[in-house]
């Protein structure tokens, strides 16, 4: 059986712990070897706009453009499809590799057999 993390962020820098937990999850288990599907949603959707996840801090935290280019060098990230358009956001805001996708994308990634899901 395959090891597959879905991993559902749906703050920003309004949840600023929270979300850093999110993305340092994601990269660790890239690093780890599991296969890793990190969904931004809410406020997180502004992380794949260029540039964005470089102003994000926290203290004692590694920086999020870092956890970021970890999870996509060897996993998937995708932004929500409702969440994008209501910050007039598309594919071409995007950093590449990143792309949008709705909830029924987001249903089928959590149903498949040795899918663990995560909510932050």
């Amino acid at each position: 059986m395959s090891r597959a993390l879905v991993i559902k962020v749906t703050v920003g820098e309004d949840g600023s712990e929270r979300c850093n937990q999110a993305f340092t999850v994601a990269a660790a288990a890239v690093a780890s070897g599991v296969e890793v599907s990190l969904w931004l949603t809410g406020e997180s959707t502004w992380f794949a706009v260029p540039g964005r996840a470089e102003t994000f801090s926290l203290p004692h935290a590694a920086p999020l453009a870092d956890l970021l280019a970890g999870v996509l060098a060897g996993g998937r990230v995708t932004v929500c499809t409702q969440c994008a358009a209501r910050r007039e956001i598309t594919e071409a805001d995007l950093i590449d590799g990143i792309r949008i996708a709705g909830a029924p994308t987001f249903v089928e990634e959590i149903t498949q057999d040795g899918v663990q899901a995560l909510v932050y």
